[in-house]
């Protein structure tokens, strides 16, 4: 059991090197085809090496992701909070744009309770 244990955790470490490798931009394409090579053909010696050179750059890539992930997610969530439904200009534009005009008088208080539920509904 414990062997089938390791083993598993073998890939796992495995894989995580592989997704390095391809994810630093930073490195050649033949610096990344030579760890690749170096990771599969000797692959104990490869991953031990690996993470003894390469294992502070591994978490700072894992940072960098994260934080740009992050980011991404709140950018999205700002556009998205920021629009209305079918392309319009928000509701809360719209009550505002209602308010004003019935400030000024364009509208009386009928009109602008019509348009207010018309609006809200």
């Amino acid at each position: 059991m414990l062997w089938f244990f390791l083993w598993i955790m073998w890939l796992f470490l495995l894989f995580k090197i592989i997704t390095d490798i391809f994810r630093d931009h930073e490195m050649s394409g033949w610096a990344k085809a030579g760890w690749l090579i170096f990771v599969i053909v000797l692959p104990f010696l490869g991953v031990l090496v690996y993470v003894i050179a390469r294992g502070k750059g591994m978490t700072q890539r894992d940072v960098k992701q994260a934080k740009e992930n992050e980011a991404a997610l709140q950018n999205y969530i700002r556009e998205t909070a920021g629009t209305a439904p079918a392309g319009g200009s928000g509701g809360a534009d719209e009550l505002a744009k209602l308010a004003e005009l019935k400030a000024k008088g364009a509208l009386t208080e009928e009109e602008f309770q019509q348009a207010k539920t018309k609006l809200l509904t």
